[in-house]
């Protein structure tokens, strides 16, 4: 996980990345399930995964994406992470369905996305936003519904 630029310090920012830690932890239990064999561990799993994973992606659309994608210069990048959002549903309800050999997909898609948005994404809102985009951002974020369990009260 990133940690070279300082963008952890902004509170959104800093939440965002211990849920990364969150969800990679979770999917790792679930692809050394998987590959396992066990079944019913498996569909435990997913629903850890996906009760970590929709509140910290709606709340990271609904807040700094939505901030990030009025510059040109990211609503490119953007789109894409939101679009990987979307595969990484996909590929959890396949999961779900049974198709328990995708958790090791799943798990390298995840950590793909999580490095595009650490080493990428974060570090560029931290240059590129200023007082009032980082407090509409806050605004935006708290707003989402569902919160993530490890967002602040």
């Amino acid at each position: 996980m990133c940690s070279y630029c300082g963008c952890q310090s902004i509170d959104v920012i800093g939440r965002f990345t211990a849920e990364h830690e969150e969800i990679i932890n979770a999917t790792g239990m679930l692809r050394r399930a998987a590959q396992a064999g066990c079944t019913d561990e498996v569909a435990e799993l997913v629903d850890e995964v996906a009760g970590l994973l929709t509140p910290h992606t709606d709340a990271e659309e609904v807040g700094l994406f939505t901030v990030l994608r009025r510059d040109e210069d990211f609503t490119e990048y953007v789109d894409a992470l939101c679009g990987e959002h979307v595969t990484l549903d996909e590929l959890l309800e396949r999961i779900r369905a049974g198709e328990s050999d995708l958790a090791d997909r799943f798990y390298k898609e995840l950590r793909s996305h999580i490095e595009r948005e650490e080493d990428g994404l974060f570090p560029a809102s931290l240059t590129t936003l200023r007082g009032d985009d980082w407090t509409e951002v806050d605004e935006l974020t708290a707003a989402a519904s569902p919160t993530s369990p490890l967002a602040s009260p």
